[in-house]
């Protein structure tokens, strides 16, 4: 007997080692092809890119993973003991696994065969990091034996608190996030250190199922989750059991970070940088390299200058009558649903989509769009409100079936089942800012008509020292047309380019007070004659310099033009850069050409800052993952700013190094003949600022555009209004009349309550009392009688004498020009006002 039970026990043990060997054998061909695991030390996760403007306001963030990488050190101790007590409770005393744990897993899928339910794991912190990094997601035992082999070999080549830093930033935490301290801002717009242990508790149950505990859709399940994790944190003695009782009595609290871009008015600003920032470094670096970008966007002038633009378009659109509902809607039940289905423009704050529920002679009663819950539902409340028939006269011009029509009540108008947008009349009337005060602060039910405008428009303000962007508005609405009209729109800029031909001439031998010639003129290219005419038909004979730019004077620019020669104008205008290459043909030189709003502003900041050629720019700094800088816009040098001590030296002083591209003494006599044009010319509407603003309208051929460019010493400002595809506006639609105001209401906010600063007369500038109409020096005063700016050797006149005596220019002689100069000239009318 003795000796059969010594027969089996060695059969047993020959088994037993056979089967060792073999799985031996099969360890060790997993181990073969496993990863490795040093990559952990080398590890760069994709990083959310963020955006910031110049106060350091968030603008945008761009991630395929939204991820913010944290050190442990800068993880709260609450935040890693509620995901110690949620995944892992032996974190800190396991060699990579738990053996207890495996045992209770393995119990309980035994217990579970044949029912259908999915395995429990029992995987530790480290096996998650090892599958999350290293291997796949596969439920198989093989890829389970390389987790834990893998998962010994973390343990002995890291720290604890590496692993656990590793885990914490890697994790899926559902909504896009991953990694605790984007999760943080997803669900709770706060930072870990803020996070509660509620809410740290919540955010510890998510790497469970973050579907299964999503916070709206199945809230019981998600607080009946935080509060077992809360359970196991005061059984882990990390929190005491009165914090754990106060934190399950909270509710969940989620209050979730809205996407896209968080700064308002500034949607064209952030798509124009990102878009350099993906030409200039990649898609790659820009969804995953985490690169902090500081733009020089200064929110509050943005929200002015996008109100301002908005205001200028609204009125002119206004003007023009009513269009139509936006859409049409049943009204019999509940008509909150149907109008919610609706898109308005997110970038609108202060309109609201509206049902009309009634419309008779007193006015119309309209239905607000109901507000979308964090939930999806829909609130349950139904505002309604009214529009008096006073506060919708425009709208009583209305088209109908393509025919401008006059109605006489609002009832011919709107019908029931219009869907129109509104806005609160007090939001209107008082300049409620839409972002921090929302219509729940506004008392009345009173609404105004709005409709969204045809007419477009781009805007922009400068540094004019730098080539800081600090504002900049592409349209009506981002959510309407990305299409960037500051940037991308090339159009005509009319009159607005005067000052360029001027600011050639008074660098190359005229004066402020040399006299041309404001008469009829006849060009001739080839076959093609050329007749332009001033803004209303009408001329003035001869006139200085000062006044033709005042006045806005057609004729005389192209005398000037041509006396000068377009090669000159050509290559002032690419200096300036506004054009790239500007084809030398007279047209060119009242703005027929096409450009940008931004390349025009450019311009200006050249002749606003002394004549020094300027770049603009979106960007202040770029600084990669670790915080080193690798673009910086300012590239003057500093000498003496790195002195590691004070030892009598000098102050330091910043080398600007920029080229001259400009007299600065022309600079500063065009830019005072540009005061004139504010002062006594087309852009008198602005003249009661009570700032030195110097400034020029322009307004293209058959009024397609309108323009208004002006500075003060330290900011220039730039915009056209027009219709995308170019078409008249109509009479009257000039520079002055429409662009110049919307200038007006944006320096008058951003100028209120600073001290006004003079512009700066360079040193050897000679000031000569003259006549502005004659140019001939000034004996005594009267209203034609001004201070005019000549540099050293130039004063006024001696002798009277007219530049462009002939009426007639032939700019062909016996040449044939090229198909673009006949163009220029067949197209060339333009630059009007």
């Amino acid at each position: 007997m003795i000796r059969l039970l010594g027969y089996f026990f060695g059969v047993g043990i020959m088994l037993a080692l056979l089967a060792a060997a073999g799985v031996a054998i099969y360890v060790g061909n997993l181990t073969k092809d496993l990863p490795d695991y040093e990559v952990l030390a080398k590890y760069e996760p994709p990083v959310t890119t963020r955006f910031h403007a110049a106060d350091g306001s968030l603008m945008a963030e761009y991630a395929h993973e939204r991820r913010l990488y944290l050190p442990i050190q800068a993880i709260p101790d609450r935040v890693k003991a509620a995901f110690i007590s949620a995944e892992d409770k032996n974190f800190y005393s396991h060699p990579g696994i738990d053996i207890p744990g495996i045992i209770r897993a393995v119990v309980t899928d035994v217990r579970n065969l044949g029912t259908g339910k999915r395995p429990v794991g029992a995987s530790t912190i480290t096996q998650q990091v090892a599958k999350n990094f290293l291997l796949s997601s596969d439920q198989t035992i093989a890829r389970k034996i390389k987790e834990m082999i893998l998962a010994f070999r973390i343990e002995r080549a890291y720290s604890k608190d590496r692993i656990l830093e590793l885990y914490l930033n890697e994790i899926f935490l559902g909504m896009g996030s991953y990694g605790i301290a984007s999760a943080a801002l997803t669900y709770y717009d706060k930072s870990v250190n803020e996070l509660t242990v509620s809410e740290a508790a919540y955010l510890a149950a998510l790497p469970k199922g973050p579907s299964n505990y999503q916070p709206f859709r199945h809230t019981d399940r998600a607080i009946g989750r935080r509060n077992f994790v809360i359970d196991r944190m005061v059984e882990n003695g990390y929190v005491s059991k009165e914090e754990g009782e106060k934190a399950k009595a909270e509710p969940l609290g989620v209050k979730l970070r809205r996407g896209g871009t968080y700064l308002f008015a500034a949607e064209y600003f952030t798509e124009e940088v990102r878009r350099e920032i993906l030409a200039r470094y990649g898609e790659s670096a820009l969804y995953e390299g985490g690169l902090s970008v500081r733009t020089s966007l200064d929110p509050q002038m943005q929200r002015l200058a996008r109100k301002s633009l908005q205001h200028g378009l609204i009125k002119y659109d206004t003007l023009r009558g009513y269009r139509g509902p936006v859409d049409k809607i049943d009204i019999s039940g509940d008509w909150g649903p149907a109008l919610a289905k609706i898109d308005a423009l997110g970038d609108v704050p202060e309109w609201h989509l509206a049902v009309v529920l009634d419309a008779s002679d007193d006015g119309v009663t309209v239905g607000i769009q109901p507000k979308r819950l964090q939930s999806g539902k829909l609130a349950p409340e139904r505002e309604k409100g009214t529009i008096a028939t006073a506060d919708m006269k425009w709208a009583m011009r209305h088209f109908k079936e393509g025919k401008l029509l006059k109605a006489k009540s609002p009832a011919d108008v709107l019908s029931p089942g219009d869907v129109v947008y509104v806005e609160k009349k007090k939001v209107a009337e008082e300049g409620h800012d839409p972002e921090s005060a929302g219509d729940q602060d506004v008392e009345g039910s009173g609404w105004l008509l709005r409709q969204v405008p045809k007419i477009e428009g781009g805007m922009v303000a400068m540094d004019p020292h730098t080539g800081r962007v600090l504002a900049m508005v592409g349209g009506f609405s981002y959510a309407e047309s990305q299409f960037n009209r500051a940037t991308q729109a090339m159009r005509q800029p009319g009159s607005s380019f005067k000052p360029i031909v001027y600011a050639a001439a008074l660098d190359n031998g005229y004066t402020p007070a040399s006299v041309v010639l404001d008469a009829p003129i006849t060009v001739k290219v080839g076959n093609t004659i050329w007749q332009p005419h001033n803004y209303g038909g009408k001329w003035a004979g001869p006139s200085t310099l000062r006044l033709g730019i005042e006045k806005s004077r057609n004729l005389m620019t192209i005398r000037l033009a041509q006396d000068l020669g377009m090669n000159i104008v050509a290559e002032y205008a690419e200096r300036f850069g506004v054009y790239d290459h500007l084809a030398p043909y007279l047209p060119m030189a009242i703005g027929s050409g096409e450009t940008t709003v931004m390349r025009m502003v450019s311009a200006y900041a050249v002749m606003a800052n002394g004549g020094k050629q300027i770049k603009p720019s979106l960007i202040d700094r770029i600084q990669d993952r670790y915080g080193k800088t690798i673009f910086k816009h300012d590239q003057r040098v500093c000498e003496g700013c790195n002195a590691q001590d004070w030892h009598d030296q000098p102050e330091p002083t910043i080398v600007d190094n920029r080229e001259q591209v400009l007299d600065p003494m022309t600079a500063y006599q065009i830019t005072s003949m540009m005061e004139g044009v504010v002062q006594r010319g087309t852009g008198y509407i602005i003249h009661d600022l009570g700032y030195p603003i110097a400034g020029k309208t322009g307004t293209t051929n058959e009024e397609k555009d309108a323009w208004f460019v002006g500075f003060t010493p330290d900011l220039v400002v730039g915009l056209y209004m027009g219709y995308d595809t170019p078409k008249p506006m109509g009479h009257g639609s000039t520079g002055g009349g429409l662009a110049a105001p919307v200038f007006k209401e944006f320096m008058k906010a951003e100028l209120a309550g600073t001290r006004p600063v003079d512009f700066r007369v360079p040193p050897g500038m000679k000031l000569i009392a003259i006549n502005r109409k004659t140019g001939m020096r000034a004996e005594g005063g009267g209203p034609d009688v001004i201070m005019e700016a000549f540099k050293p050797g130039t004063g006024p006149a001696d002798t009277y004498s007219v530049i462009g005596m002939g009426d007639e220019v032939d700019i062909n002689g016996p040449r044939v020009l090229s198909p673009e100069a006949n163009q220029a000239v067949t197209t060339g009318s333009g630059g009007l006002y």
